[in-house]
């Protein structure tokens, strides 16, 4: 009777059926999955591949709300993903609306009436100035406290510590100052101040340094509304001079009358002959607030009176000569010297 054991197979034997053939002498067996090439999977490895995926962990509260799940996926994604989030910021962002431009050719430069001085508009400097400008034609320069320090260091003398000015607004008081017009310090910055808007309004060149040694400005001086501060209402400017022209009256179309004279700035006309005078108004300034209020003859009289110490001046016998007047000029020329004021070159 044939008997039948059992055979045990270990991974050991394994080993040496593959070096064995493949076919197998004994009429018993049968194809094994070794033979046939076929690796029979383990336990462990046929439970690890039918094993369900791992889930994903869920951050505890999210699994009932999906509006907050939906929101941790989307931060999840931007973490992983930086360059998506920039696009989509930059997506978000709405346009800007374009403006057309048009651009318009007419004359920028303006002429203000109140002080007649041209600028550009829409030019910053040239705005600045204007305002600066118009300010001072209007209203006339400060005087304060500041200028009153340095008064006896620089030679101010008090012409006339009570002057009264009467005007269509009613009656202020002020006094007269006399100045010397090559001071320094704060002093002589506003003495500069003044001359300079006087200048720009004549159009007219700077004094130089010579003109001003010895020069002396006359202000008026009257207390400001708004404020404890004073304003400078007028301005005269007085030098010493040696000669001086007679005015003439226009030859008109006789040629033989416009030999003996010539013409100069203003439409006035002058004898060439020169006659001694000792004193010269070049520059003669009132703001147009404080015109018409006889402020410009105060001034002239002061002069007249002070300038020559020890001596004074009568402009009806041409002992005082102007600098070619501009129009206004020749009006307070003429009405204050009664044509005996004469003419000079700066």
């Amino acid at each position: 009777m044939k008997t039948f054991s059992t055979v045990k197979r270990t991974y050991a034997d394994r080993s040496r059926q593959y070096l064995s053939s493949p076919r197998s002498s004994s009429p018993c067996t049968s194809p094994t999955a070794e033979s046939t090439g076929k690796r029979k999977r383990t336990l462990l490895d046929s439970s690890a591949a039918n094993a369900p995926p791992p889930k994903r962990a869920s951050i505890s509260g999210s699994d009932g709300n999906p509006k907050l799940r939906s929101t941790l996926n989307n931060l999840a994604l931007s973490s992983r993903n930086p360059k998506s989030t920039k696009s989509s910021k930059k997506a978000a962002i709405p346009a800007k609306p374009l403006t057309q431009l048009h651009f318009i050719v007419k004359s920028t430069v303006r002429t203000c009436p109140l002080c007649s001085l041209s600028y550009i508009k829409g030019a910053v400097d040239d705005e600045a100035l204007h305002k600066k400008h118009c300010g001072r034609i209007q209203r006339g320069l400060d005087w304060g406290k500041e200028e009153e320090k340095e008064a006896q260091r620089a030679g101010v003398r008090v012409i006339q510590a009570l002057v009264t000015v009467k005007g269509s607004t009613g009656t202020s008081h002020g006094r007269i100052i006399a100045v010397p017009a090559d001071a320094t310090g704060k002093i002589g910055a506003k003495i500069s101040s003044v001359l300079e808007t006087i200048n720009l309004i004549l159009s007219a060149p700077t004094l130089p340094p010579e003109t001003l040694k010895g020069s002396k400005a006359y202000l008026l001086l009257i207390p400001a509304i708004t404020s404890s501060r004073e304003r400078i209402a007028g301005c005269v400017i007085a030098q010493h001079i040696t000669h001086a022209m007679n005015v003439m009256s226009d030859p008109g179309n006789d040629k033989e009358n416009q030999k003996d004279v010539i013409q100069v700035d203003g439409g006035l006309y002058c004898s060439p002959q020169l006659y001694s005078t000792p004193m010269g108004i070049p520059r003669l300034f009132v703001p147009s607030t404080h015109r018409r209020k006889g402020i410009a003859l105060m001034l002239l009289n002061a002069a007249a009176k002070t300038f020559v110490h020890g001596c004074e001046l009568d402009p009806t016998k041409g002992q005082i000569a102007f600098s070619q007047p501009t129009g206004d000029g020749r009006k307070v020329m003429e009405r204050w010297g009664k044509g005996g004021v004469r003419i000079y070159q700066e």
